[in-house]
């Protein structure tokens, strides 16, 4: 297979493909990360929160593939955003992973109770102090983008949300695009509601896909980076394989359609005030 796509922002070049951890635990998590680096993923998606960060490290190592050549992106929850629980939690992430560094470390949620300038400075120290490669938020409305940017001391190279064809994103899509952030988005296929979705199945098949490819098809045309998770096998080759066929622009343009549906899949009780279409 050929090399996956990269998205350039703010020097970071991340695969325009990952790998989500996210539920994935124990054996089967070593199992699908092995799988899914010696199938040709490069790029790993995890977060402290998820409790599995020693097994995503040790499908690392027993993948074969070179640390160098993989991109490992992991998360500091809400709860740890005060700089000496940055730092602690930072430190156990690097401990399960067995790694010095990670690529990309992201503000999981925010905590509103926190200012921007202590949050987002301890981030920016994690990258100073040689911890992370590049940093960057998730789960940012366009109004906390816009603040976080004016504390910064670093480039925030991406901002991870909700993004699928079910969903309505377009204005943070536009901020993240305005700051030069790649966007990374997850649940892809909106938790399993893509898969018999009529206007998603008609087009696979024109195009000899399935609904979950034209997804993440529809995603990579308009410029994200979506990280879906499976521990299947088959459905990790698949995946990968929405590089080799182009949707049209009515294609597109339908797909665009079922935005109205703002169908919202995670919205936990710490979310901030989602931005309205």
């Amino acid at each position: 297979m050929s090399a996956i796509p990269v998205v350039e922002a703010h020097g970071a070049r991340i695969p325009q493909i990952g790998f989500g951890t996210m539920t994935l635990k124990g054996d089967v998590c070593v199992g699908a990360v092995k799988t899914a680096l010696q199938m040709g993923y490069r790029h790993l998606d995890t977060a402290w929160f998820y409790g599995n960060e020693k097994e995503v490290g040790e499908g690392m190592r027993q993948s074969g593939i070179k640390r160098e050549d993989i991109f490992v992106c992991t998360k500091v929850r809400e709860t740890h955003l005060m700089p000496d629980k940055f730092s602690q939690s930072l430190g156990e992430s690097l401990a399960n992973l067995k790694l010095p560094y990670v690529d990309l470390l992201l503000i999981h949620w925010n905590n509103k109770d926190i200012p921007f300038k202590t949050s987002v400075g301890a981030l920016c120290q994690a990258k100073k102090d040689g911890l992370a490669k590049h940093v960057g938020v998730a789960n940012f409305t366009t109004t906390m983008l816009d603040e976080a940017w004016a504390v910064t001391s670093e480039p925030l190279v991406c901002n991870q949300i909700e993004v699928h064809p079910f969903i309505n994103q377009d204005k943070v899509l536009a901020t993240s695009k305005k700051h030069g952030m790649a966007v990374v988005a997850y649940v892809p296929i909106a938790r399993g509601k893509v898969p018999g979705a009529e206007v998603l199945e008609r087009i696979g098949k024109a195009h000899g896909k399935s609904a979950a490819q034209v997804s993440l098809r529809y995603l990579v045309q308009r410029g994200c980076i979506p990280i879906p998770r499976t521990a299947t096998p088959a459905h990790m080759k698949e995946n990968m394989e929405v590089f080799d066929f182009n949707l049209s622009d009515a294609e597109m343009t339908e797909l665009k359609a079922l935005n109205a549906t703002n169908m919202r899949v995670v919205s936990p009780p710490h979310a901030p005030v989602w931005d309205t279409p």
